[in-house]
């Protein structure tokens, strides 16, 4: 079954790192984005609370001001970021080497 191209109409920050989003379809969630924002390319969102609230939504996907940002698939349908596939598979192949 195909999957429905839903993407982001907005994203309100919270408290933490949570965030309320709003879908294209009229669902809306409570989401922590913690667990997402890995790699040297969200550290400075991290650690940085004032840019972590600068995100924005662009073309249906959460995004920072320094070009970081997170698939709207990944968020509403739940799968597992591409950079932690990355890390699964490199951790595998190193068990087997």
């Amino acid at each position: 079954m195909p999957r429905i191209n839903i993407r982001v109409q907005s994203v309100e920050p919270r408290e933490d790192f949570i965030v309320n989003i709003h879908f294209t379809d009229g669902s809306q969630r409570e989401i922590n984005l913690g667990p997402y924002l890995r790699g040297p390319i969200f550290e400075p969102i991290r650690n940085d609370p004032s840019l972590f609230r600068s995100m924005k939504v662009e073309e249906g996907t959460i995004t920072w001001p320094d070009g970081a940002d997170i698939d709207p698939d990944v968020l509403y349908y739940g799968l597992t970021p591409s950079w932690a596939v990355a890390t699964e598979a490199s951790s595998s192949e190193s068990q087997f080497s």
